[in-house]
């Protein structure tokens, strides 16, 4: 029987959502030091084009409200076929008791960060090459919610059922979920600086690793779940050991 999964993403092409910042460009930069074919689909031409500088090694970008079915759906019309998918597309979550959650702001972060993935699958999956794969992302608050998580657990939750699901209907497609814990990435921008620097010391301090995460770290569950040919409706929890203390 012919492997699946050949360990290498030298030649492969790969589409990353969210791929002009954070731990979607870390994961861009990962798959073409590896030798992938990369292109980036984002909503800010601006971060596009840096990322693209960056990356390097003739990665493409693409501008797109990732918020908008018709724009992934357009995407797709002309992307040709390709071999693995990296959404990481998001916008930055604001906190708050429940009680202060205006419902149609809390809907709206859903938009991108929940059915634009859910777009991303409905029209990319048909692309996709024999043993390629999808991987999306989850996060923390989907096990370990504190207060003020309403909305955030709420979404990451639904993305890793929406996973598992995949994994079953678009099989022999892989489709696997990162669940990364707090990263250091522009989604924390809604905070003032110095929230954020308490906020990553105070947690950090008390991980099992003594520190948070950076979109490194996080790019190389990417790797991995592209790489390998066996599993999936997985999610692949990459935290400093938050889930454990």
């Amino acid at each position: 029987m012919e492997q699946q999964g050949n360990n290498t993403l030298a030649g492969k092409q790969v589409i990353i959502f969210g791929g002009s910042s954070g731990i979607g460009l870390a994961t861009a930069v990962a798959a073409a030091e590896e030798g992938a074919l990369v292109t980036i689909v984002s909503g800010n031409q601006q971060r596009i084009d840096s990322a693209v500088q960056q990356i390097g090694k003739e990665c493409k970008g693409y501008a797109a409200d990732l918020s908008k079915e018709e724009h992934i759906k357009n995407f797709f019309a002309q992307a040709g076929h390709f071999d693995h998918m990296v959404y990481t597309a998001g916008e930055s979550l604001q906190l708050g008791n429940i009680g202060d959650v205006a419902l149609e702001t809390a809907r709206q972060f859903f938009n991108v960060r929940y059915w634009g993935a859910f777009a991303a699958v409905k029209y990319g999956a048909p692309h996709i090459n024999d043993g390629g794969s999808i991987s999306l992302t989850s996060g923390l608050a989907s096990m370990r919610p504190g207060a003020g998580w309403s909305l955030g657990a709420s979404i990451c939750s639904a993305m890793e059922g929406f996973s598992r699901a995949m994994a079953v209907e678009l099989a022999p497609l892989r489709v696997n979920v990162v669940c990364p814990g707090l990263v250091k990435t522009n989604l924390w921008n809604s905070f003032t600086e110095e929230a954020r620097e308490n906020l990553f010391t105070s947690i950090g301090n008390g991980l099992p690793v003594k520190r948070i995460g950076e979109a490194a770290d996080i790019a190389q569950a990417y790797i991995y779940l592209m790489k390998q040919g066996f599993g999936t409706g997985q999610t692949i929890v990459v935290d400093g050991g938050a889930s454990r203390v």
